[in-house]
Parts: C-alpha cells; structure tokens; sequence
C-alpha cells in the first residue's frame, strides 16, 4: 500500500560507468615463463565423439544410441525402484524385528488363520533368536527398561528436616 503523499522516485537511468584503473595493484616485475607443456594444441575434445574409420562406424552400427526413455518407462523404472525398496525393508525388519511380528499376531481375534500366523511367528521369532539378530532389539529395549526404571536419588537432610 502506498501512500499518495510519498514522493514519486526518480526513473532509473544508465549505470556509471566502470572504473577505468584496476583496483589491484600490478605484479612487482614480470614473473617467470609459463613452463613448457605436453598439451597437443591441435588437439580437440569433439574429435573424440567423431571417431574415424572402419571401426569407428561398425561402433555406431553395432551399438546405435538408444531412445531416451519415455513416460511409460520412466513410471515402470519408478515403480521397480519403490517395490525393491518396500522389498527390503520388509526383510531388513522381519530379520531384525521378528518380537513385533509376534506382539502383531498376538493381537489379531481368535481363529484359525490367527492361530497360524501365532504360530509362524513364534518359529520366526526363535529362528532369529538362534541366528542372533534379535540381540540389538533386545539391548535397545533393557536399556529402555533401565531407564524407565531408575530412581533419582533425593538430597540427604539432616534430622530437623532441614538441609
């Protein structure tokens, strides 16, 4: 919001023109020569692309560019790359988590197919205590426990109450 009391700023004009003298000083004396170079000044990075003779073009007849990749493909890269994932942290946590499969299956309703999954799981989970893997679930959760249990242990006081 303005207000149509302020002024009206001046158009803007043409920046000043540089300094002609440079702000850094001159080198004291002319340093030594550039060393001599193995470069190939007739050298040029485009050649390499090119190629030239027989071989040169049964590679490009052989192995032609291919397509950029287009909407469909991209999507079915994109989808290959989620299912691979989802993939592996299924495993990663089924190895390393195999207590939380069993409290899940513990919690379904009564049944039969309950009573399977109870039982999968309770296998699963001794499996894994033999392989070791449920060994840092169990020290992060004993430490846990400790924590939760301790006691902050109050200042001494003298026989008056008092500090």
């Amino acid at each position: 919001m303005t207000d149509p009391r302020d002024p009206v700023d001046p158009p803007a004009g043409a920046f000043a023109p540089p300094p002609q003298s440079s702000p850094f000083p001159p080198l004291a004396g002319d340093g030594p020569a550039d060393p001599q170079s193995d470069w190939n000044t007739g050298a040029d990075a485009h050649d390499l692309s090119v190629g030239s003779g027989r071989l040169a073009a049964l590679r490009r007849f052989a192995f032609p560019p291919d397509e950029p990749p287009g909407e469909a493909e991209l999507a079915a890269r994109d989808l290959r790359w989620t299912g691979r994932v989802i993939l592996t942290a299924t495993v990663v946590l089924l190895v390393f988590n195999a207590a939380s499969l069993q409290s899940w299956a513990r919690q379904q309703p009564v049944g039969w197919v309950a009573g399977t999954v109870r039982a999968v799981g309770d296998a699963w989970a001794e499996r894994v205590a033999l392989l070791g893997t449920d060994q840092p679930r169990r020290g992060i959760r004993e430490a846990w426990e400790a924590f939760r249990q301790a006691r902050f242990i109050a200042p001494a006081q003298g026989a008056d109450g008092r500090d």
